[in-house]
């Protein structure tokens, strides 16, 4: 699994800027995608490869690693494998967001991932994993999986930094994907506390880096992967270059000292009638 991944989830989502980063970034050596039938980027991407291989950016589509995931309203035990059918073929579904409250229903986890494990068997997808579980959501995974988690992919970063759950998935071999690892600023969902950081931005001075560098250099040194998006040649280049630099431990020490504040809460899956009543009860008090 390519530790770098760009990620496809835009607003607004413009197809024909998508199309030409997601070739960019081919051209620049990014080998893992990361998409979702809910970005409404999974034909694009899908397209975008198909043009890459014309090209010879790709030598083959074996070369690339592509992260999808499954929407709320399959989550159930008889919609799974279609749902992974449904994007493997780019056939769009009904996803809206913020989330009907109707279909914010108890999930039954065993069913679902006996059948995320038959997508598995079936030779679907090369492994499965699950994003935004907490600890003790991972441990009822534990119970009854007979093909544990490969990835759980979490909002991660120097201002929220996960330290419990990445020694938690550390332990169980879990690798852990970063979302939002610069706080996607230019989102309608994100926040400035990453890239304006007086921390971050003090090192990244000391360095000859930018916080971008910084922050994603970091979350590589605490052994997670991450997806980050840009549309701009000379972000999806700078992204790449954090490999051939460290840092220090007085860098970690500061970064460690940084205020910790989860920015994406996820109210909407909050309900009086659905499985999560309270963000204390989504987040198992890990906030």
């Amino acid at each position: 699994m390519p530790v770098i991944a760009l990620g496809t989830a835009a607003d607004p989502f413009i197809e024909s800027a998508m199309r030409a980063a997601i070739l960019d970034a081919i051209s620049q050596g990014y080998r893992q995608f990361d998409t979702a039938a809910m970005y409404g980027s999974e034909q694009v991407l899908g397209e975008a490869i198909a043009e890459a291989l014309e090209l010879g950016l790709l030598a083959s589509r074996e070369q690339l690693f592509i992260t999808s995931k499954l929407w709320c309203s399959d989550a159930h035990g008889d919609r799974v494998v279609l749902a992974l059918k449904n994007s493997l073929s780019s056939k769009p579904g009904r996803h809206e967001y913020p989330t009907p409250k109707e279909e914010l229903q108890p999930m039954d986890y065993k069913a679902v991932w006996a059948a995320m494990e038959d997508c598995q068997r079936l030779g679907l997808t090369k492994s499965i994993g699950v994003s935004n579980f907490s600890c003790k959501k991972l441990e009822t995974i534990f119970s009854f999986a007979t093909i544990p988690p490969s990835v759980n992919q979490v909002e991660m970063s120097p201002v929220w930094q996960q330290k419990k759950l990445i020694e938690f998935c550390k332990t169980h071999n879990v690798i852990v994907t970063a979302f939002s690892p610069l706080g996607a600023k230019v989102s309608n969902w994100g926040s400035n506390l990453v890239m304006d950081n007086e921390v971050l931005k003090e090192i990244a001075k000391e360095h000859g880096k930018t916080v971008a560098q910084v922050s994603l250099g970091w979350i590589i040194e605490q052994e997670a992967t991450l997806a980050v998006k840009s549309y701009k040649k000379e972000r999806l280049k700078e992204n790449m270059e954090i490999f051939d630099w460290d840092l220090s431990k007085e860098d970690n020490e500061k970064i460690s000292q940084i205020p910790q504040r989860r920015f994406m809460l996820k109210e909407d899956f909050v309900s009086p009638d659905g499985p999560f009543k309270s963000i204390e009860e989504l987040w198992d008090g890990e906030l």
